[in-house]
């Protein structure tokens, strides 16, 4: 255990945080997301058992997004009604403002373009999140020193 450090960043997704650099992206996965095929050689973290907004919650407590981007989130549209926001979506965006103090802007990718722009990410976390449509990917951003 670490003083300041939310349980769930076991040491193997603290280093992955860590090696990330400016620009880089990390796919949250749901538990029907094909983390495994997505990922390839990249690596694959588990979170099994773990809700998708508890995962970003600890996640966002060390990660910095992206403020060089206009969005530096994205999730997956529904199939058949783009426009839709399911319910991990709306858990997703309070956690994101929550942890940066302002409303953050989320892209939204088809299916098939979500899964494309998975395959490049540095890691895929794959969590316990039983609600379809529960993915997001976060671009890292960086700490400025005053």
């Amino acid at each position: 255990m670490l003083k300041g450090i939310d349980p769930l960043l076991a040491p193997d997704l603290l280093r992955v945080l860590a090696a990330m650099g400016h620009g880089d992206e990390i796919c949250l996965a749901d538990a029907n997301f094909p983390a495994e095929a997505v990922a390839g050689s990249r690596p694959l973290l588990r979170l099994p058992g773990v809700p998708g907004p508890r995962a970003l919650e600890a996640i966002l407590s060390v990660l910095p997004l992206d403020s060089f981007v206009g969005k530096p989130a994205a999730v997956m549209q529904v199939v058949g009604d783009p426009d839709a926001v399911p319910p991990p979506v709306r858990d997703f965006q309070m956690v994101l403002d929550r942890a940066e103090g302002r409303a953050v802007p989320i892209e939204s990718l088809e299916r098939f373009a979500f899964y494309e722009r998975a395959r490049g990410a540095f890691a895929v976390v794959a969590t316990g999140e039983p609600r379809a449509y529960g993915n997001i990917i976060l671009k890292k951003g960086v700490i400025l020193s005053p």
